[in-house]
């Protein structure tokens, strides 16, 4: 059984210790004990008779200290930013890596506007996460207990309230958070479908338009963006649902203890002061800092839904890396051939195969299959016989039930898949070509340099071509190139791996006209020079230009 492509690492666990950013903005938010002790005082001074010149020093310190409060927050903040930046790239990076690892024969793998969904859009609900559910998890957690001791040591009753009502929000907002998270889920694979529906119709346009199913399409996407809709205020409702229970609490735990200060300093309730009357400047003080108290907690919960939304987004990217099969021998690192390596013919061998589709009849049943070194074969046979599922087999592209892929002598296995690959040069039956200028869809980010590039476009004669410069931009799926332009640029790709031994060409001649199609056969037989050539076709002429004819499946 394939192993999961990523492991449950993905998962971002809250930190068992605070990060710089969540500790500046603590110590931000625990500025404000000294501000409000300095507004007490200067409040208490001027109820004293004092004149204006005394509470020049609390003005100062509370001007001082606010300025430095906010050079705090704002550093905290930048840092927050800048670290979760850095981890949904590297979020990214790694379902990407996953993503390329998969078989391109893989039926499992998502479609490609869910998965563009995933990493593009929905990735990013994970940076609210970390830049503020994070930090103000950690304030909190830190901050309250200093407040509550702070109000504590000057009055036990007004403390006593603060505590009894902050369990009740964070209580009430994971009941609703529950629902949260289970709403965004539900939202990101509403949106996911949508672009994976849409891209699959764009794609299909000009079938559509054919067929005459514009309308019946545009009746459905109608409804799936009603669903998308529905689903959007969905989680709105939550969220408002969230902030209200925040501010109901907050609001009777801040009116609570201005009902207790006031009576305590009209004299109708004269306890809960350590068996001392508060002063007025210890009443505001208390005053000051009961909604501080609760303001760690109203920025939790503003940051709830963003908790819920970022997890759903790391469940998808999670999903997205996990499922489908994963190439063997992708993620085994390999020593480069050096670039003077000589291109030996490699000789293949198979032994006992056998392979089936999964919920299908097995398409080799151990079958012996051999071709020396430096020998040319077409594989010949009816569609859907197993032609081309031999190349993918032999190219590593898919691992059979049974048996064995020896090239040179060498098991083909996840070990040493990523090595022999090295000796391998692919042409598939539809070369994709994806947006981007021609000289990167032929180097395909090897590193050749633009005068080798430039030599291998001009051997395959696209430099003839006048759409196919190299610095001519190309539509995604070879808008711009016809297909015997778009195979001639796929011999070009084949033309830069001479460290190829073996080539494994897929219907080369597949919908071409006669003279293209006998351009890009002699093309491909100069190339296979020296070399071993295994082709799959329907394409008698081709076959009998090859020095052998192998029968794939059945002949009637």
């Amino acid at each position: 059984m394939p192993q999961p492509l990523l492991s449950n690492k993905l998962q971002i666990k809250p930190a068992r210790r605070p990060d710089s950013a969540s500790l500046l903005w603590t110590a931000a938010a625990l500025l404000w004990l000294p501000q409000a002790a300095a507004l007490a005082v200067a409040v208490q001074r001027l109820a004293d008779g004092a004149g204006l010149s005394a509470v020049v020093v609390p003005a100062l310190a509370v001007l001082l200290l606010g300025g430095l409060r906010a050079a705090v927050e704002a550093g905290g903040a930048r840092l927050a930013f800048v670290s979760a930046r850095r981890q949904v790239t590297q979020l990214r990076a790694q379902v990407v890596q996953a993503l390329a690892a998969r078989s391109p024969l893989d039926r499992a793998r998502p479609a490609s506007g869910l998965a563009a969904s995933v990493i593009a859009e929905q990735a990013e609900a994970v940076v609210p996460w970390l830049v503020r559910y994070q930090p103000a998890r950690w304030r909190v957690l830190l901050v309250l207990p200093c407040i509550a001791a702070v109000v504590f040591a000057v009055s036990w009753v007004a403390a006593l309230v603060l505590v009894l009502a902050a369990p009740l929000i964070p209580l009430f907002m994971a009941l609703v958070g529950w629902r949260a998270q289970a709403a965004s889920q539900k939202h990101l694979q509403e949106q996911g479908d949508m672009n994976a529906f849409v891209l699959d119709r764009l794609r299909g346009l000009s079938t559509l338009r054919a067929l005459g199913a514009v309308d019946a399409t545009a009746l459905r996407l109608r409804a799936v963006a009603q669903s998308l809709r529905q689903r959007t205020m969905a989680v709105l409702r939550i969220a408002f649902l969230s902030s209200a229970v925040l501010e109901l609490f907050a609001a009777l735990g801040v009116a609570l203890v201005a009902v207790y200060i006031g009576f305590h300093l009209l004299g109708t309730l004269n306890f809960g002061a350590w068996g001392q009357r508060l002063s007025l400047g210890q009443g505001l003080f208390v005053l000051l800092l009961a909604p501080a108290f609760f303001e760690p907690l109203r920025d939790l919960s503003a940051a709830w839904h963003d908790r819920a939304a970022g997890q759903a987004a790391l469940d998808a990217l999670a999903q997205l890396g996990r499922e489908g099969t994963p190439l063997p021998g992708a993620l085994v690192a390999s020593t480069p051939l050096t670039a003077d390596a000589p291109a030996a013919p490699v000789s293949v061998a198979v032994r006992g195969l056998r392979f089936a589709y999964s919920g299908e009849d097995a398409v080799f049943q151990d079958d012996d299959f051999d071709v020396a070194a430096g020998e040319h074969v077409a594989l010949v046979g009816p569609s859907g016989a197993g032609k081309s599922t031999l190349l993918s087999l032999l190219a590593g592209l898919i691992a059979p039930t049974a048996g064995q892929v020896l090239l040179d002598g060498v098991a083909l296995t996840p070990a040493s898949a990523s090595t022999l690959r090295q000796r391998m040069a692919w042409m598939g039956q539809k070369p994709h070509v994806f947006a981007g200028s021609v000289q990167s869809n032929v180097a395909l980010g090897r590193g050749q340099t633009p005068a080798e590039v430039q030599a291998a476009m001009q051997w395959a004669a696209l430099d003839t071509v006048a759409q196919a410069h190299p610095g001519t931009a190309l539509g995604e799926g070879g808008t711009g190139l016809s297909g015997g332009e778009a195979v001639r640029l796929a011999l070009a790709r084949v033309a830069l791996a001479p460290q190829a031994g073996l080539l494994l060409v897929d219907e080369p001649t597949a919908h071409l006209d006669s003279d293209t199609a006998e351009r890009v056969v002699q093309a491909l037989l100069q190339l296979a020079q020296g070399k071993t050539l295994i082709v799959s076709t329907h394409d008698p002429v081709l076959a009998a230009r090859l020095g052998r004819v192998v029968l794939i499946g059945a002949q009637s």
